[in-house]
């Protein structure tokens, strides 16, 4: 409890920062997990998971403790509910790795020529669009210095609007990931085609829910 009040204490942000690098240790854990997975090494892609869901845990307790300690006087400066509607759509974030994670560990899945390519690049897409709104909260101290406006509050809605941008690049390779797929569909049996569905669903939830975020700290901005 008195590491949450103190890092309030430091700023209204810095919990919501602390946070989100425990999302972003699960973010980073995507690419190798798949990388294991596109080399049929089902044990590490059993111990990723594994190590996925703990850090999920750690993101969960974190937001929790952020929730039960929330001092009043914080939200002089922000919105209570922009406040809690971001911790929830960056540990949302967490939560849907964790989801790829055991969909990965269900079956042995194995990547086929005809789409491995262009999963991977949507997988990329999805981080980086992750990886975009991660900076915006990292840097979101520096909005509050400003009083939420001038500079710093451009930047960030150049950002956000980066993130908007990163999510519709994401929806197009998707749509390409999934037209290479179907070509497959013939080769797959129905549990093992409607399990790769999942984990392209659930992916492309990266992204989505990254824009999602994005537009909190806008709408942050915009009250102001």
């Amino acid at each position: 409890m008195l590491h949450i009040l103190n890092l309030f204490g430091r700023s209204p942000f810095a919990p919501l920062q602390g946070h989100m690098e425990k999302v972003a240790d699960c973010v980073l854990l995507l690419e190798p997990l798949f990388i294991a997975l596109r080399e049929k090494n089902y044990i590490a892609v059993h111990e990723k998971a594994s190590t996925i869901s703990e850090l999920e845990h750690q993101a969960d307790l974190t937001k929790n403790d952020i929730r039960n300690h929330l001092p009043s006087s914080l939200f002089l400066s922000i919105d209570r509910s922009n406040f809690l509607d971001m911790l929830t759509n960056q540990d949302g974030i967490a939560d849907i790795v964790e989801d790829i994670a055991v969909l990965l560990t269900l079956r042995n899945l194995e990547f086929l020529p005809a789409f491995e390519e262009s999963f991977f690049l949507f997988l990329k897409k999805n981080i980086e669009s992750f990886e975009v709104v991660r900076k915006i909260i990292q840097d979101i101290n520096e909005l509050l210095e400003s009083s939420f406006g001038g500079a710093e509050a451009e930047k960030v809605k150049t950002l956000c609007e980066e993130v908007a941008f990163k999510e519709h690049e994401v929806d197009v390779l998707q749509r390409t990931l999934l037209k290479q797929f179907f070509k497959t569909e013939s080769t797959l049996t129905y549990g093992v085609y409607g399990h790769w569905m999942r984990v392209f669903e659930a992916t492309g939830a990266i992204s989505n829910v990254s824009e999602k975020l994005a537009n909190c700290v806008r709408m942050t901005l915009d009250v102001k």
